[in-house]
């Protein structure tokens, strides 16, 4: 079959004649993809900035299909079925998957011992994101693999596009819990740094939760023009001080609540937090640039709320932390807990509250993945998503 390969930093190829996928346990499935996409936090990968990528290996966790073969343990698919498969894989039976926290899922890190010793305890497997969430296949490619299909996989009722739904897999869930984790209140200001895909559904999500004023903080105009869209007023940090803007829209006090929707590259070329955070990644003493999160703990009014579902991999330096305990800020964060929104997700998009397919400014096949990941990086034309069509 064909695959997008990690080859190494900013060497992602396409590559043919890669061993189709088999069925190695009785809950698994072979899923044909028809549509999958690049995340903004594959560009991680891309960059180089996360542990644990091997030659090789199979990029992606965006993706949807058709059952073609599923095991014989497997009782809730069959062949033929459209699914969207979300990234996080669960059991659907450890003590955290009964409490509805899949990403930290105890069983599908086929890696655990490793993932032990990097974060003190694992996390869920994850499709094509390295080998410390248990080095699975990721799902840009022809086929894929789906250990525990008869849990994650969300089965897609008919007449429904790969379009309005394959972002049930990752960035809409994404962006609706780091508004949840958020408790919107009806006199809330809910502050977005970062206006890609995830901060674009965490801005809709705030709005539909009931926030009286969601602003978005980015620097790229297409970014900017689509979250006013969604109901925002925009900061462009390239233009005006994010401080003296977020004091004047909340009258001195501060948003309430602030979602990094950013993680570990965050770009701030003028501000010296950037410049000291680039210096020490040169140096391999900082593996995240946390500029966001520096900014969000200062400007979050006291007794509010941080969520944080940008990604972070490693380590990070001068985190005014001792702000953060004496303002009583809150943080919430973690991988998306993806099967405790879908049902409720899927049944916004069959009624019309929201399509998710508005962010979709690129659709290409497998073979210009490659170059895609170079245009979604560097945010040329416009681009906010990448959908790839195998």
């Amino acid at each position: 079959m064909r695959a997008l390969r990690w080859h190494g930093k900013h060497d992602i190829r396409c590559d043919n004649h890669v061993p189709d996928p088999s069925i190695e346990d009785p809950r698994d499935a072979i899923i044909k993809v028809s549509s999958c996409a690049i995340c903004g936090s594959d560009l991680h990968l891309y960059d180089g900035f996360m542990p644990g990528m091997q030659h090789g290996d199979i990029m992606g966790h965006e993706f949807m299909g058709e059952v073609m073969e599923v095991g014989s343990a497997n009782k809730k698919l069959k062949v033929g079925d459209r699914v969207v498969v979300p990234f996080t894989i669960v059991c659907g039976e450890c003590d955290q998957c009964r409490r509805g926290n899949f990403s930290v899922c105890e069983r599908t890190n086929r890696n655990k011992d490793v993932a032990d010793k990097v974060f003190g305890h694992t996390t869920a497997g994850l499709y094509g994101y390295t080998h410390l969430t248990g080095g699975y296949a990721g799902g840009q490619a022809e086929f894929v693999r789906v250990p525990y299909a008869d849990v994650g996989p969300v089965v897609i009722p008919d007449g429904m596009t790969d379009e309005q739904v394959l972002f049930l897999g990752d960035i809409l869930p994404t962006g609706w819990q780091a508004a949840a984790q958020c408790d919107i209140q009806p006199t809330d200001t809910v502050a977005v740094w970062g206006a890609g895909p995830v901060g674009q559904f965490a801005i809709r999500s705030a709005v539909m939760m009931g926030a009286e004023q969601v602003i978005c903080i980015d620097n790229v105009p297409e970014r900017l023009s689509m979250a006013r869209a969604g109901g925002a007023i925009t900061i462009n940090f390239d233009e005006e001080s994010v401080l003296e803007r977020l004091k004047e829209l909340t009258r001195g006090k501060g948003p309430e609540k602030c979602i990094d929707s950013v993680g570990m590259e965050a770009h701030a070329a003028r501000s010296i937090d950037s410049m000291y955070d680039r210096a020490k990644q040169a140096l391999m003493m900082e593996t995240d640039r946390p500029h966001v999160l520096r900014e969000m703990i200062y400007v979050c009014r006291p007794a509010g709320i941080i969520s944080i579902p940008g990604v972070y991999g490693g380590l990070i330096d001068k985190i005014p932390f001792g702000a953060a305990m004496n303002k009583g800020l809150t943080f919430r964060m973690g991988q998306t807990h993806v099967n405790r929104w879908t049902d409720d997700l899927l049944k916004r998009i069959q009624e019309g509250q929201i399509d998710p397919s508005f962010v979709i400014t690129h659709s290409v096949s497998l073979e210009q993945g490659p170059e895609m990941y170079k245009t979604f990086r560097d945010k040329h034309d416009g681009c906010i998503k990448v959908v790839l069509k195998p």
